[in-house]
């Protein structure tokens, strides 16, 4: 053949195997079999491999993994990728729509669009000139990770959009893996001895973490788009949130079919209801209903509260509930030291999946539901994730039954035991216990996103006495690992490469990482946000910690108490010692608001109060939850609480929020 011809021929090839895959997946209306399809694939492969000069990376059927990454960069969205508030009744979904109706206009009219809430990783695409160039997950809304090469492993994302498509364009939907394909990894997982994901939800998360595309390409996994964020302006405007869902199936993407518009509630009600009773048998995971206003216009005026947004609402459905009996209470020591009472019972199926412990959270829970060794308990798994015991059947009881007290010791490290003050927790307190040891280095490489090294990785390194706690990590050389057994020189640079590119962390996780009682990921953004760096926290008394809007006493005092203890500083200046280094969020030391304090009380109507505190501190300012003669403003909104009155009693100035926007320069 003339290589004029085998163009034609590839090109042709490639134009009819894409419209045959958009409409298999896409419209489910197969008009070949697969016998068919898989001849013209065949040949289109052939022909690319004899004639190189014509084949095409971005080829909708070129899937071929490619070069294995080394790390996954960060990617900052060009819009906030945000999450949904949850709804676990009816009456919870009204509440949300008299919410939302107090913000329109009278007299408003609207539609709702219903859709399913898969069970699966949200992804952001990018498409230029109708090519793929860019996939990452959600991160934290802001920043995520570029997986554009895994997620070309997706036999049902397009490579290249079909049909008429704007310059630019960014897709989002969720990755998800099907019960079928789970199951069959599962039982591959078992023969090979290694470990089961606990869903499918786990199971797609982490075949996209992987940093071979070939393993992603491997797992089978699906794309469904549920939005459309941006789409260049010589594209018409797309006015409703349903337009979207037409747009993506037009452009090659495939949407969930189950979808509901309608005018009112009750229609949305009626959806609700039809997939609850098909869902258990549903080929994906789907845990909930996303109830979104259609009219797009309207979700502006609704508008955004921290981070998710005022106009959708994610309908969750009741957790499914089992009995049981409880054989044996024992006692789980966490990270911090805090010892958590566990109930182990016999193998239950519930929600799908078949547990045998459930937490039972501190020993007033226990108190409270009366909890004993070998009672019959209701068993629910709340998000269809986590397992918990809601209620004890006391006519069950034959008299046999035992109550629980907690040990006098610890049982990994006997050491003492302790409940300290304001918490209803009891705590080893030896700070070498190994389960305090263990669980705190889990913790800390699954902050830092080391997801190279395991649990099983971290025992065998501290059984070989090659580290003592997580700033060992940093400290290791390839040749610290080739040598030990079962470890080769592959798996050795990948771990040694993993813990490399992960020394630069952000001040927030470089803190929600040491494992500081009461700091979890939002407290440590705070103490991020509050304090330009270490150094000046460290410093920072009690009071000035506790100014800190969200922190009360009891974390304010122990994030105090961790930085004068010396065991502490000595860890901290061992990671920075073994070249871990922070990445500060620049401040801004010339703004308008320099010097100056402010308290936000009330509801604000043209931002949330998440978007006044960041648009403070971006010029300068503090932002603190309390009254004090320091403030200087007190910004007002709709019903402010008791910080208006303390600020007339304090002579404190007070703004409302039109002042304020005034000052903002809106």
């Amino acid at each position: 053949m003339k290589d004029e011809s085998v163009k034609n021929r590839i090109e042709k090839l490639r134009e009819q195997i894409s419209v045959l895959r958009y409409k298999y997946h896409t419209v489910n209306d197969p008009t070949v079999t697969d016998d068919v399809y898989d001849s013209l694939t065949r040949e289109l492969h052939d022909l690319e491999k004899k004639y190189p000069q014509f084949a095409d990376l971005n080829s909708s059927v070129n899937r071929v993994a490619g070069k294995p990454l080394d790390m996954f960069t960060k990617v900052t969205h060009d819009s906030r990728m945000m999450s949904l508030n949850d709804a676990f009744s009816i009456e919870e979904v009204y509440d949300w729509e008299k919410r939302i109706k107090k913000l329109l206009p009278p007299n408003s009219k609207f539609n709702y669009f219903a859709e399913l809430k898969l069970d699966g990783l949200a992804v952001s695409l990018i498409y230029e000139n109708g090519i793929f160039v860019r996939g990452a997950t959600r991160g934290d809304g802001f920043i995520g990770e570029d997986i554009t090469e895994n997620l070309k492993m997706i036999s049902n994302l397009p490579l290249k959009l079909i049909g008429k498509f704007p310059k630019k364009l960014e897709a989002r939907g969720e990755v998800v893996m099907s019960r079928k394909v789970w199951e069959k990894l599962n039982k591959q997982n078992q023969k090979l001895g290694l470990q089961s994901f606990a869903n499918t939800r786990n199971a797609a998360a982490g075949s996209l973490r992987q940093l071979d595309p070939q393993i992603a390409k491997e797992r089978n996994l699906d794309f469904f788009g549920w939005d459309i964020s941006f789409v260049s302006s010589e594209f018409p405007e797309l006015k409703l949130h349903s337009e979207k869902h037409i747009l993506l199936i037009d452009l090659g993407f495939q949407t969930m079919p189950q979808e509901k518009l309608s005018k009112n509630l009750d229609g949305i009600f009626a959806f609700i209801k039809e997939i609850g009773e098909i869902r258990v048998n549903f080929p994906y995971g789907t845990d909930g209903v996303v109830i979104t206003v259609d009219e797009q216009d309207l979700t502006s005026i609704i508008g955004v509260v921290g981070k998710a947004p005022r106009y959708s609402i994610a309908y969750k459905y009741p957790a499914e509930k089992a009995t049981t009996t409880v054989i044996d209470i024992t006692v789980n020591v966490g990270r911090t030291g805090a010892m958590t009472p566990l109930a182990h019972f016999n193998p239950t199926l519930v929600a799908g999946s078949t547990v045998s412990k459930a937490t039972l959270h501190n020993i007033d829970q226990i108190n409270r539901l009366d909890i004993r060794i070998g009672d019959t308990v209701v068993i629910q798994k709340a998000g269809d994730v986590i397992p918990e015991v809601v209620e004890v059947l006391p006519d069950m009881r034959t008299g046999k039954e035992k109550k629980f007290t907690m040990p006098k010791s610890c049982p990994v490290c006997g050491g003492v035991i302790e409940q300290k003050e304001s918490s209803v927790a009891f705590y080893c307190v030896n700070k070498n216990c190994p389960a305090r040891n263990r669980r705190g280095m889990q913790h800390f490489v699954n902050v830092y996103e080391i997801y190279e090294i395991g649990p099983k990785i971290l025992d065998r390194l501290k059984e070989e006495g090659l580290i003592s706690d997580a700033a060992d990590l940093f400290s290791l050389e390839e040749a610290d690992l080739s040598g030990l057994e079962r470890f080769g020189a592959k798996s050795a640079a990948n771990i040694i490469s993993s813990v490399s590119s992960h020394k630069r962390v952000s001040f927030w996780r470089f803190l929600y990482a040491l494992g500081i009682i009461h700091v979890g990921e939002q407290t440590a953004q705070d103490l991020a946000n509050n304090f330009s760096n270490l150094e000046k926290l460290t410093k920072a008394t009690i009071e000035e910690i506790n100014d800190i809007e969200n922190i009360g006493p009891a974390v304010s005092g122990s994030i105090f108490e961790y930085f004068k203890t010396k065991e502490n500083i000595n860890f901290i200046d061992k990671l920075l010692k073994n070249g871990v280094s922070i990445e500060y969020q620049k401040q801004n030391k010339s703004g308008k608001f320099v010097g100056k304090t402010f308290v936000l009380t009330g509801t604000l109507s043209e931002m949330s109060r998440d978007d006044a505190k960041k648009k403070i501190i971006s010029e300068g300012g503090k932002v603190s939850s309390s009254v004090s003669v320091k403030t200087s403003y007190v910004v007002s909104g709709e019903n402010p609480g008791s910080k208006h009155s303390d600020a007339e009693k304090l002579g404190v100035k007070i703004l409302p929020e039109s002042d304020f926007l005034k000052m903002l320069g809106n």
